[in-house]
């Protein structure tokens, strides 16, 4: 906090705009916390959301990181009494960080015209869905929090305000370039400015669904299902009704079978719906989403549309 109160103070004299990502460590492993954070949440041990349909006849992957040996711990009631008061412990310490640095930009007028994002790379299972830590793509784990504050006078109508629109880490590059008074590169940046949302605007054409991947390759998930690297991967599409997830490679059949949540009648993601024939249609709209999200242009990255239609013909004059 100490560092970023520096750097922003060594630029109160310059009319160029800045960024600061300060990236806390907290909540995080190892579960060190200080007083008088250590002991706050004693005792305060909320009930891990999680069913036992889930073990019962589990898909492969999900059965594999159930059984590694982190869910194995967080399975634990002795485990949960022990970390999550430090976990909550942990974040009121960055909470109360986060407050000093506010008092800063106060007492210093930055508050008038800092933009400032709160979010996070991931949640965290703490016992959840039998898991611990971030593996998979259950709300708990890449449902993050995402708090934007604009100083604009055009975001004072959206104060106080929630939105449920479909939103991506990535978008968050386009937001701040506009903010920041750039012309948003498409053809490197994927993500989508969230301007219009902040503004009480509609944006143009915003996305379907939304995207996560992971890769496991490292892990003993995929040593333990004998997977190549190539094909130790993870891809979710949810559009807010529906969420599946996608596992490249299979296991002894060949393939193996998606995972399928209905947000709607299942809010709390405990019935995989992957395997249901039943569900046949709603699978197949879903990968047509997937493999949309594939097309998309993620290879020219070096050169803008501007700069492509300006060149078009160029070549014929010189032979």
């Amino acid at each position: 906090t100490q560092e970023v109160m520096a750097f922003i103070d060594s630029r109160a004299d310059s009319d160029e705009s800045w960024l600061c990502h300060a990236s806390y460590i907290k909540p995080h492993w190892p579960y060190i916390v200080p007083a008088p954070y250590h002991d706050m949440y004693a005792g305060q041990v909320p009930r891990p959301v999680r069913d036992e349909e889930e073990r019962d006849n589990a898909h492969p992957i999900y059965h594999q990181f159930m059984a590694n040996r982190i869910g194995q711990a967080f399975q634990r009631d002795e485990v949960r009494e022990a970390v999550l008061p430090a976990y909550m412990g942990l974040i009121k310490q960055c909470d109360d960080q986060m407050g000093e640095l506010f008092d800063h930009l106060e007492r210093t007028g930055r508050m008038q015209d800092t933009m400032i994002v709160i979010t996070s790379d991931h949640g965290d299972y703490l016992g959840d869905h039998w898991l611990g830590e971030k593996d998979l793509f259950h709300a708990q784990s890449v449902k993050v929090p995402l708090i934007v504050y604009d100083p604009s006078v055009e975001a004072d109508a959206t104060r106080g305000t929630t939105c449920d629109a479909l939103v991506e880490g990535i978008d968050l590059a386009a937001t701040f370039v506009e903010f920041a008074g750039g012309k948003v590169p498409d053809h490197i940046i994927e993500g989508r400015s969230l301007t219009p949302f902040l503004h009480w605007r509609k944006p143009v054409a915003w996305r379907d669904v939304a995207v996560s991947e992971y890769d496991y390759s490292a892990t003993e998930m995929a040593e333990t299902l004998g997977l190549a690297p190539r094909d130790a991967r993870l891809f979710m599409v949810c559009d807010g009704r529906w969420k599946l997830i996608h596992a490249e490679g299979g296991d002894e059949n060949g393939r193996f079978p998606p995972m399928l949540f209905d947000l709607e009648y299942d809010p709390a993601e405990f019935h995989d719906l992957g395997r249901s024939s039943d569900h046949a249609e709603v699978i197949r709209a879903m990968y047509d989403h997937l493999a949309q999200w594939s097309r998309r242009m993620a290879q020219r990255t070096t050169i803008s549309e501007d700069a492509i239609l300006a060149r078009r013909g160029g070549s014929d004059s010189v032979g």
